[in-house]
């Protein structure tokens, strides 16, 4: 019996994906899966030590993880027109957003890197995701890039939209903002890859059929989300894009972090492998 450690975000959407995993609906072929909960960027930088096995990543991440990690070819997170959004107390418009200070997820989540792109001038200030409301509410800083459920409750705190990184990325490039992906050591053996790759698609095909079911283990994971709003954010990151980043998703993701690398954003080359290449 071979063990395999995945980590993932203990949100609604992460929890809806791998529900099949966890719950035991789906033949491991002898493979036994451990589940890991961190926040993303934790998970990013304990890919960053090569601890883990399976693991979700922040796209912007995997620039640096690539040569130790390959993208699986599903389990994407896409922003397909929509993604982090961008917020203050005050309406206001992308010319206000340069040398501000701003609330944002931690340095290598995909987010980050977005902002960046769409603003290189502003003062990051790196605050966990789910205190990142509570910061511009309070005027600590001056606006706060969301993820997560956030996107969908920020009106509800009274806070303004500037910009959506998903929308503006999708206006400057007609493709889906990549900002989460499953990544598989490359160290593993080749048919131990192979089969979880098939587990983890086999999981999120299993939750788009068995949507009810699914949607009740994520529920625990909703952070104050009435079912219909996790529902719509679920829907919003599990979908065709997370089966398959087909032609177009990978584009994207090489487009993604190809602007970052000339751009300065990001400091060394990247190679996208995915594990099927």
């Amino acid at each position: 019996m071979t063990t395999i450690h995945v980590a993932h975000s203990p949100d609604s959407d992460d929890a809806f994906m791998f529900y099949a995993l966890a719950a035991g609906k789906i033949d491991t072929e002898g493979l036994t899966y451990v589940h890991e909960l961190q926040d993303i960027e934790t998970l990013n930088q304990c890919a960053m030590r090569g601890e883990l096995e399976v693991t979700a990543v922040s796209i912007h991440a995997f620039a640096y993880l690539s040569d130790r990690y390959a993208l699986l070819p599903h389990g994407a997170s896409m922003g397909d027109r929509y993604g982090p959004r961008l917020v203050a107390r005050e309406a206001t418009g992308r010319n206000a957003v340069r040398g501000k200070r701003i609330a944002i997820p931690g340095p290598l989540t995909s987010a980050y890197l977005a902002l960046r792109l769409y603003e290189p001038d502003f003062q990051p200030v790196f605050t966990p995701f789910d205190q990142i409301e509570d910061a511009v509410v309070n005027g600590d800083v001056d606006m706060g890039l969301l993820i997560h459920e956030g996107q969908l409750t920020f009106a509800d705190r009274g806070l303004h939209l500037v910009a959506d990184m998903g929308e503006w990325w999708f206006q400057e490039t007609g493709l889906p903002l990549p900002l989460g992906g499953n990544v598989v050591r490359k160290d593993l053996d080749i048919d131990i890859r192979r089969k979880i790759s098939r587990h983890l698609r086999a999981s999120i095909a299993y939750g788009l059929q068995h949507r009810e079911g699914a949607l009740d283990h994520a529920m625990q994971y909703a952070r104050g989300l009435d079912r219909s709003k996790a529902d719509a954010f679920v829907g919003m990151y599990v979908n065709d894009w997370t089966l398959a980043y087909g032609p177009r998703g990978r584009e994207a993701v090489r487009l993604f972090l190809g602007r970052g690398v000339s751009g300065g954003l990001i400091t060394k080359p990247v190679s996208v492998e995915f594990a099927d290449d």
